[in-house]
């Protein structure tokens, strides 16, 4: 057994500083671990004590009859590395480090962290700054929040992960009210050694954990958290977490587009679309939604069943499903049959969805009946049941009606609970149907299967990888390039650039403009400026008669603009009868993303973008192309919206997968990169790079 097993399902327990005094912060773990049941051993340690709640209390750790498989600590920052110490001595598995006062509060703190890792040694450490963990499956309370009060929880299959020692507790308490079964919960907190992505690891490898909850600020090692959620996603477990900071005041600097529109939340998104993690979006939705996963049922398609009782409360229900892309059509002729032949009186209307059963919360036969006939219809793949007031007069009989139909089929079958009504909610939950009491959180639910039943680990062909090829980049200067060198880079991957001179002088632009046609775009060519437009650099429809006055007057205006002298120009054909995309690439401690989008000057003010985090070992198929390109809003005016021409899509997806590509090969010296616009021009046309950055580390920076 490993010292993560060993922490999570220890045989027994050191306290180091245990109070005699329940009702100290101090005082709690001892008072817990007897009062939900633990039946290893609990060594008190205090040398004012000599028990504590009948137990033999001891003076220090040395004393101990033997080497605990947890201590807890509950001395303060200035002593505890001093606790840690003496149980890594002894042989302790793991310590948990409930004070606070570490690397959360600055330069001080992250001192006294670095003190307590050193304590440590090999032994493990979960905080500090934590409240520490709980297994339900097991009745082991190895914490001190007070939300362990509670007398019973509802065992299940949901394991929670929290980067907060107050969010654990919070969860805790409101799936005790809720009747929702967790199995166990962990506070990993300032993460000075275990992280988040060990327990999802351990999780992952846990029987009586079917669906990992996560709350998190931020990650330390995402390529470990990548790792972890990737197993989970390969043994059918589902990860949902709850990532704060989506309020960022807005995108670092950069110097592309990519790097405003990419801000460290979408980066989150693209971690979590990779791995198949599903992103709960309010709260409430990191119980909800894996209380329904928690089922194991599956959704096949979007079709849902709205059986009510209350007209108001299925319309909720209905409208807010349509938002959500679900729909929600009639019975069909044989299941409309059937439902009729249950109607006793002419009360019912069981041929429209929602389907109306006024009354029959106080007739359960006709609602399992309904529920039945619902379930057994091709035309449904999930049913939502409509609790209304009627069913508070009998909710034993109401909750059961449900349960009992659930057997046969493995369809979703959730209900809404319309009053309030906190026994029912509660009693559904604990029988096995989730429960919610939001018609937005019905729907949250259902997206979430949906999701999950929809990812599919990343492939590639055998084709796709054959066609790897290695480029040579060794010669590749460091820093930001300008654009013919970013084009030329871009290049070198099999992206078309469109055709172009590179001049300094009057006389060499008109000899280029005449070479390119009648009308060409002349811009600013430098490695410090990139958004050439916004300094005058940039002039577009420029004869050949009038570009070297037009040259001459682009220089005064840079240099006045900037304080700059304009050395270089770039003489470019103009490119006409294509779609404006944008195709970037934004690095940051998350990994490297590839940003498709509109493109042009209006990319930031319009942000139709949709993103993919690239990784060496799951390059960017084809297929991941195709798919990125459907979600952008303007893929109609790619596919022929209106009479367009329809682009040439085939070879958008090949410069998105070289695009994809060059970072891979280039890894850590890619900083930034982007291409816009990249015109999309009529089918059979090829696309062409109008315009391109590249920044480059260098090679001691590189990774």
């Amino acid at each position: 057994m490993n010292a993560i097993s060993k922490l999570m399902r220890p045989t027994s327990v050191a306290v180091i500083g245990a109070s005699a005094d329940a009702a100290k912060t101090s005082g709690r773990p001892v008072a817990y671990l007897r009062k939900h049941g633990f039946d290893g051993d609990i060594y008190p340690v205090n040398p004012r004590y000599d028990s504590i709640d009948g137990l033999p209390c001891y003076p220090d750790v040395a004393s101990l009859p033997h080497a605990p498989d947890v201590g807890i600590v509950l001395l303060g920052a200035e002593r505890a590395h001093l606790a840690v110490r003496d149980l890594a001595s002894r042989g302790t598995s793991a310590a948990i480090v409930l004070a606070s006062g570490y690397a959360e509060i600055g330069e001080e703190g992250a001192r006294r962290q670095a003190q307590l890792i050193e304590a440590a040694g090999s032994m493990r450490l979960l905080g500090p700054n934590t409240i520490g963990l709980v297994n339900l499956t097991d009745r082991i309370t190895l914490s001190a929040s007070g939300a362990l009060e509670t007398d019973a929880f509802t065992v299940g299959g949901i394991g929670v992960v929290s980067q907060s020692g107050g969010i654990l507790g919070s969860l805790l308490s409101r799936a005790a009210a809720r009747g929702i079964g967790l199995s166990k919960l962990v506070s990993t907190s300032n993460e000075a050694d275990l992280d988040m992505a060990d327990f999802v690891d351990y999780l992952v490898d846990d029987d009586s954990t079917s669906v990992i909850a996560l709350y998190m600020e931020g990650l330390r090692h995402p390529d470990r958290f990548r790792r972890a959620a990737l197993r989970a996603a390969a043994a059918g477990k589902p990860v949902v977490v709850f990532k704060i900071g989506r309020s960022e005041s807005g995108a670092r600097s950069a110097v592309s587009h990519t790097g405003a529109l990419a801000g460290s939340d979408r980066m989150y998104d693209a971690l979590f679309s990779n791995v198949g993690v599903i992103r709960a979006q309010t709260f409430s939705d990191l119980l909800d939604i894996p209380h329904a996963l928690a089922t194991g049922r599956r959704l096949g398609g979007r079709r849902v069943a709205i059986l009510t009782s209350t007209g108001g409360a299925g319309t909720l229900v209905t409208d807010s499903l349509g938002m959500s892309d679900f729909e929600t059509p009639p019975p069909d002729e044989a299941t409309a049959a059937k439902l009729r032949a249950l109607q006793s009186g002419d009360h019912a209307v069981l041929d429209r969805n929602p389907i109306d059963v006024t009354l029959a919360g106080l007739e359960p036969a006709l609602l399992r009946g309904a529920i039945g006939a619902l379930l057994d219809s091709p035309a449904y793949d999930a049913i939502v049941v409509i609790v209304g007031s009627s069913g508070l007069a009998m909710p034993d009989l109401m909750a059961g009606a449900i349960r009992d139909s659930l057997p046969g089929s493995d369809k979703p079958v959730m209900a809404f609970v319309s009053p309030h009504a906190p026994e029912i909610t509660r009693l559904l939950n604990e029988q096995g149907v989730p429960a919610f009491v939001s018609p937005e959180s019905v729907t949250s639910a259902l997206a979430a299967m949906w999701q999950h039943g929809q990812y599919l680990p990343h492939t590639l062909s055998g084709n796709e990888r054959h066609a790897e090829a290695q480029v040579d980049v060794s010669d590749l200067p460091a820093g930001s390039l300008n654009e013919a060198q970013a084009k030329a880079l871009f290049a070198r991957f099999d992206v078309t650039a469109v055709r172009e001179f590179v001049v300094t002088n009057a006389n060499e632009a008109e000899s280029a403009a005449r070479e390119l046609g009648n009308k060409v775009v002349l811009k600013l060519l430098s490695n410090t400026i990139t958004h050439k437009s916004d300094v005058g650099g940039v002039a577009v429809g420029v004869t050949a008669d009038s570009i070297g006055a037009r040259l001459d007057r682009m220089r005064d205006d840079v240099e006045t603009a900037t304080g700059l002298s304009a050395h270089a120009f770039l003489v470019q054909e103009m490119v006409a009868g294509g779609t404006e995309l944008l195709l970037g690439l934004h690095r940051d401690p998350l990994g490297t993303a590839l940003l498709l989008g509109m493109g042009g000057v209006t990319a930031e003010l319009f942000k139709d973008t949709t993103m993919r985090l690239l990784s060496a070992d799951a390059p960017l198929s084809r297929d991941d192309a195709h798919q990125m390109i459907r979600e952008l809003k303007t893929w109609p005016l790619l596919d022929g919206y209106r009479g367009r021409p329809r682009a040439d899509i085939d070879a958008l997806v090949t410069a998105i997968v070289a695009f994809a590509r060059m970072a891979v090969r280039l890894g850590g010296r890619i900083v930034e990169a982007e291409i816009n616009p990249l015109f999309v021009l009529p089918a059979g046309q090829g696309v062409r790079a109008a315009d391109g950055v590249a920044v480059l580390a260098s090679e001691a920076h590189e990774g």
